[in-house]
């Protein structure tokens, strides 16, 4: 009796590690193919602030090792951002067998949405955040100071900023599973929201460069996405009652 009662669990774990090792070998693909472009990739991840440093200025290395290992270390992390697809859907079949009907339901759109609100996130960053910040910072130099920033601490502050906003865009999930789960109520949620927009502003506190801008930039899209999972939530909770209903 002992021994089945392992059995099934020695099984799971060697499901686990079997596709955990199917996601490492996917994310080292993928980062083989773009290593041939890890110069270029840099490149493109350091043009938002880069674009915005006076003519002649440039990055700098202050390590020895750094203009060989940060392009790679970029295209790492971007092969990994691009393989979250398959890391979510080998998880997804982890979990699956599982789970209940209802609940297998919500889990591809739930998944779907995951990934598409955290590339969205990223975006958002990029396109949106680190101009205005970027702007700011060396705007709000000295003249008589030359901004060289490094490009090992440009890149770590980048992917932090990258997955601040990754994860904030995830709110609306959190918010949309709590409903769903019956955890708490659309109305529940929507009375604590002076409690959110504080808890909003201490993240961006936390998760950003110690300034006001970058702060908000992330503090209010957040309650933006906490405000839209509460709508998401009453629709869904509504929907079930209408369909009881009608029946």
């Amino acid at each position: 009796m002992s021994e089945q009662k392992h059995q099934p669990f020695i099984d799971h774990l060697i499901e686990l590690r079997d596709r955990l090792l199917k996601t490492l070998l996917v994310v080292v693909v993928i980062f083989l193919c773009m290593v041939p472009f890890a110069t270029e990739i840099y490149d493109f991840v350091a043009d938002p602030l880069q674009e915005r440093l006076v003519e002649g200025a440039g990055m700098i290395a202050t390590e020895v090792t750094s203009p060989f290992f940060t392009p790679f270390k970029t295209t790492f992390i971007l092969a990994f951002f691009l393989g979250i697809p398959y890391v979510l859907y080998q998880a997804w079949a982890f979990i699956a067998p599982g789970l209940y009907q209802n609940e297998k339901r919500l889990a591809v759109p739930v998944l779907v949405s995951s990934v598409v609100l955290f590339y969205a996130g990223m975006a958002f960053a990029y396109y949106v955040v680190f101009p205005i910040l970027f702007d700011f910072f060396v705007s709000s130099a000295h003249a008589e100071i030359k901004v060289l920033p490094d490009i090992s601490r440009y890149l770590d502050l980048v992917l932090k900023l990258f997955f601040a906003f990754g994860f904030a865009f995830e709110i609306p999930i959190a918010t949309v599973l709590l409903i769903w789960s019956g955890a708490v109520d659309p109305q529940t949620l929507a009375q604590k929201r002076p409690y959110v927009i504080v808890g909003c502003f201490l993240l961006g506190m936390l998760l950003t460069p110690p300034d006001v801008i970058s702060q908000s930039l992330l503090a209010v899209p957040m309650w933006l996405l906490f405000e839209l999972g509460i709508v998401i939530g009453r629709w869904i909770k509504r929907k079930p009652a209408e369909e009881g209903a009608d029946g």
